[in-house]
């Protein structure tokens, strides 16, 4: 099987690279395929022959998406079509990585997979138009949402409280949002997965749990091994330029429909944890 895999530098397309030992993979960066450049995107797809597009880089910074709306559609959306009208062109399967940041968090029990969009922030927008786009260009896509995503390949939410722990007395979290941490590494083997069993459709992918920002941090914090005390605080108090869901529980049983179960999010912190700090 032969992959074309988008985004192979970041968090998740490092372990995409690691986790693939036998097929081909052909990993681009941002600096080989820019999303944008839709003459750019078909040449790389034609010249690749993939079975399998993933298509994993994004413009990710939420709060940065919503002082640069033009630059968060160009590369979340536009790009996203960009790939998927290539893969129809070579009829490549595709997988395209989504956030939980397409719902608006006014749930109170898990999202399932066919649920209403109804994102709040410029990056959630850009994902959902995103979503709406591939499904009438390629009915047979594979929609994977996620959340909360950390890993030892680049920034992300435990290196933020561990570099704060080792300079702070007290660190204050968000208690008020309630997600799923997903471990990098655990998500790039759902994926992997999904590919060798053809799927399609929409599929909710993180590690299983659900926490708070302040939860996480309190288990990074105490995991690490740490003094540093860790107390809880509001949104609101924590203003940031973008809204984010208050709460974003992907279920799972999309995911579990395929047969494909991941681990808790504890136990993928305690892998992180132990990648990371030896």
């Amino acid at each position: 099987m032969r992959i074309t895999l988008f985004g192979a530098t970041g968090l998740l397309g490092s372990e995409l690279i690691r986790e693939w030992k036998d097929e081909a993979v052909t990993g681009l960066s941002s600096r080989d395929a820019d999303l944008r450049d839709a003459s750019a995107v078909s040449r790389i797809v034609r010249e690749t022959r993939p079975d399998w597009i993933v298509l994993a880089a994004a413009y990710t910074d939420v709060d940065g998406c919503e002082g640069d709306r033009d630059r968060a559609f160009a590369v979340n959306r536009d790009g996203a079509v960009h790939v998927g009208r290539a893969a129809k062109e070579t009829g490549a399967r595709m997988i395209f990585l989504s956030s939980d940041y397409v719902f608006d968090g006014k749930k109170t029990t898990p999202y399932e997979a066919g649920d209403n969009r109804n994102p709040q922030s410029v990056y959630g927008k850009s994902k959902a138009e995103a979503e709406a786009r591939l499904q009438e260009l390629l009915p047979d896509c594979c929609i994977v949402r996620t959340s909360w995503l950390f890993g030892t390949g680049g920034k992300c939410f435990p290196n933020t409280i561990l570099k704060l722990a080792a300079s702070r007395p007290e660190i204050d979290v968000v208690n008020d949002q309630r997600g799923c941490p997903t471990y990098a590494a655990d998500l790039a083997r759902g994926i992997v997965q999904l590919c060798r069993k053809s799927a399609g459709g929409i599929v909710h992918a993180t590690n299983a749990g659900n926490c708070t920002w302040f939860e996480f941090a309190q288990e990074i914090v105490k995991k690490a091994g740490s003094t540093t005390a860790v107390r809880p605080a509001t949104t609101q108090q924590m203003a940031r330029p973008a809204p984010r869901p208050s709460y974003s529980v992907l279920s799972p049983a999309s995911l579990h429909a395929f047969r494909i179960n991941l681990s808790s999010w504890q136990d993928g912190l305690e892998r992180y944890l132990k990648q990371r700090l030896g």
